[in-house]
């Protein structure tokens, strides 16, 4: 099968393993990825971690806004791909696209679907309180993350598990499981399982805002969005006026604070909840670096003075 011909698409860093095992078991002829975007405090143009690694393989790339554009198709056409491999592409594919390849599209997806389709499984699983999630291979149709499966793989969720060590394991494992079902599906050894409708639920691309913790929710519920909204796009409250990310936090059962409090419990900042108070382990201000909650008390002496 080395002369199979393989587009792959896909942006950010959970797609690097899958590509590097693509390359080095079957013909890449071209890698799709996003444009390159501002970034950082300079916003200096930054490109996908993706195309970094192709050009490093050595591989041709484009970065088209939309894929529908006509040079966009006109290069896909070019390569004449046997198959294209999708992880974490962040464009929806039309029909004409889908049809190209002789065996469709490949989709790398970081859930055990039907659970959690959409832009931000990782993060859906762990907000949700999932106790495991894990990886699917799925043949790409019109839909968003509605084709028939390939195979599955579980992966348990640790409690010290945030978005960014939860999305590396499952990039791993996408990636190895991908090279273990290839061979089967190019053979015709996998007969695609159509998915329960009934089991469907949604993951939606996350926005900064959601970001914003809400002290009228249980301190559970906070310490399980800290989780999953880190590295992006960040659990976030204020203080002096400006947002205080949230980067590590517990909960402790005690009701000594009211909901949106500040206080000090073990020398760490404190918030009351609805039910529980969340402590804050490490937080990172705005303009500065992350620190343990109790530095950062050092240099917050009004801490207590005020309401989140």
């Amino acid at each position: 099968m080395s002369a199979l011909r393989i587009v792959f698409m896909g942006s950010p860093e959970f797609a690097l393993p899958t590509l590097r095992e693509l390359a080095a078991h079957y013909t890449v002829v071209g890698v799709v990825t996003q444009p390159d975007r501002p970034a950082g405090r300079g916003q200096k143009l930054t490109p996908p971690l993706v195309k970094v690694l192709a050009q490093s393989l050595g591989l041709p790339v484009i970065q088209p806004e939309k894929l529908r554009q006509p040079e966009a198709m006109a290069q896909l056409q070019a390569w004449q791909p046997d198959l294209i491999v999708v992880a974490a592409f962040g464009q929806i594919l039309r029909q004409n696209v889908l049809d190209l390849p002789t065996f469709g599209c490949l989709n790398v997806h970081a859930s055990l679907l039907p659970r959690w389709r959409g832009a931000a499984p990782i993060q859906a699983a762990l907000l949700h309180g999932d106790k495991e999630t894990g990886v699917t291979i799925m043949k790409m149709d019109a839909g968003v993350d509605t084709g028939p499966i390939l195979s599955q793989r579980r992966e348990p969720i640790r409690e010290d598990d945030n978005a960014a060590t939860l999305s590396q394991r499952l990039a791993e494992l996408g990636a190895q499981l991908l090279i273990e079902t290839l061979p089967e599906y190019l053979a015709g050894h996998i007969t695609p399982q159509p998915q329960d409708e009934n089991l469907a639920t949604y993951a939606p691309l996350l926005k900064k805002e959601d970001g914003r913790l809400d002290w009228h929710l249980p301190a559970e519920a906070l310490v399980r969005k800290v989780r999953a909204f880190t590295p992006w796009p960040g659990a976030f409250m204020e203080f002096r006026g400006l947002p205080l990310k949230v980067l590590r936090a517990h909960v402790e059962a005690t009701e000594s604070l009211q909901p949106g409090q500040r206080g000090v419990l073990n020398d760490f900042p404190a918030v009351g909840t609805i039910s529980g108070i969340l402590v804050l382990d490490e937080v990172q201000p705005a303009g500065k670096r992350p620190m343990s909650g109790s530095d950062f008390l050092r240099g917050a002496r009004d801490w207590e003075r005020g309401e989140a």
